[in-house]
């Protein structure tokens, strides 16, 4: 077997997610001179996120309909831990990996609930079992079982049929999920909250996920690794994000990469990792003069409230708090909310839109974490850029190459 292009970890197999192997795997169609993949020898480490980016026609789609069998290879043989796909059926094999493209793909006579069931069905699953994993799996997309199981696509935001369309694909608890543009299709604010979304819902499940994207940014915001193809789907290069940017193999991913690869470093940095603000919170129903006490007391200008699962419903001021009696259970639709999984840029784009000077953070089930403000972010990145200066400093280009001429092999 030819040596393996991985990246330099040795992943440690799970039940929720396997490795996969692609080993000289070849596509080629006919009528056409040149294989659109030719002889990709690349290996998926489990429970970890690996992007696919390189120019268009490339062969990344190619390369992940291989994985499923959407498309057959020509020639090679593709490992799901230890089994080669080559010789499962089709159509079982699809039932054992998720897979979102843009705009969710969903049934448009079905209602959610019954699009997420699909699969579930096929496999014999018990209609209490379905209706269960229905509403467990639209809670972890945060959307609420009771107003979206019966809505049909149409009566949905195209950020709400991608998350339905995540949902759906991970209804039978795959061990792998693929995933072609699944964000391409929706505007500039709900890709930062979907991705944000899928990197919370990977915090939770740890799938093997293998993701295709047009977007550097959003590669090395979503990537645990990063895989650069050229024309045939050649690996240029297969990094961990930071490396990536920091040590670019060539002229080739120095060029993809583009211009602003220090303003990219803001991406590697996450808003868990820096301390949050000091906040105070109250819930709908407290007496306003008590949540008045406690800012005060604290120094600070507004209070967060929060509901009875500690999700952000609104922010207050102190002159507001003084013309209430009692917190109002109002629900702004407007907060500036970030994720723990937040990049510290997305925070700032944040912060700058809703021009108040601050975001609120949320993590698990969307609840309120703390507050994070632009001193906080400006300190981080200050503190980023002085340690990407020291890392561009100590790290040679072009070191860690295997024969393939892949940088970033096994170590």
């Amino acid at each position: 077997m030819s040596e393996t292009s991985s990246p330099p970890i040795n992943p440690t197999e799970t039940t929720a997610s396997s490795r996969i192997l692609l080993d000289q795997v070849t596509k080629h169609y006919p009528g056409q001179s040149k294989p659109a993949v030719d002889g990709i020898t690349l290996e998926i480490p489990a429970g970890k996120m690996v992007m696919l980016v390189g120019p268009s026609g490339c062969g990344k789609t190619t390369t992940l309909k291989m994985i499923n069998r959407l498309i057959e290879p020509t020639d090679g043989r593709i490992m799901l831990g230890d089994e080669d796909v080559t010789n499962i059926d089709g159509d079982e094999l699809r039932r054992r990996m998720g897979y979102v493209i843009q705009a969710g793909g969903l049934f448009p006579h079905m209602t959610v609930a019954a699009n997420i069931a699909i699969v579930p069905k096929m496999l014999g699953w018990s209609k209490e079992k379905i209706k269960d994993r229905v509403d467990e799996l639209l809670e972890l997309v945060s959307l609420e079982p009771a107003l979206y199981r019966d809505r049909f696509p149409r009566e949905l935001s195209g950020g709400q049929q991608q998350r339905v369309g995540v949902a759906r694909a991970l209804a039978a608890d795959p061990p792998v999920l693929l995933m072609d543009e699944p964000f391409g299709a929706v505007d500039p604010i709900t890709r930062q909250r979907l991705q944000d979304e899928l990197l919370r819902i990977q915090e939770e499940v740890q799938k093997t996920i293998v993701f295709v994207t047009h977007d550097f940014d959003e590669a090395v915001k979503l990537g645990d690794w990063i895989v650069v193809f050229s024309e045939g789907a050649h690996i240029v290069q297969y990094d961990s994000p930071e490396r990536i940017l920091n040590a670019p193999a060539n002229s080739f991913v120095e060029d993809f990469i583009g211009a602003g690869a220090g303003l990219k470093q803001l991406t590697l940095n996450r808003v868990r990792d820096v301390e949050l603000a000091r906040s105070v919170t109250g819930s709908p129903g407290e007496q306003a003069s008590q949540v008045l006490s406690r800012l005060k007391e604290a120094g600070l200008p507004n209070a967060i409230i929060i509901d009875q699962n500690r999700r952000p419903v609104n922010v207050l001021s102190r002159s507001q708090l003084t013309r209430l009696d009692v917190i109002p259970a109002k629900v702004n639709d407007d907060l500036p909310l970030v994720t723990e999984g937040s990049t510290l840029s997305d925070a700032l784009d944040t912060m700058l839109v809703s021009s108040a000077g601050a975001a609120l953070v949320t993590g698990r089930r969307n609840a309120f974490v703390g507050v994070i403000n632009l001193e906080v972010v400006m300190d981080a990145i200050t503190a980023s850029r002085k340690a990407s200066a020291v890392a561009s400093d100590e790290t040679p280009v072009g070191t860690n190459t295997d024969s393939l001429g892949v940088q970033g092999g096994p170590e």
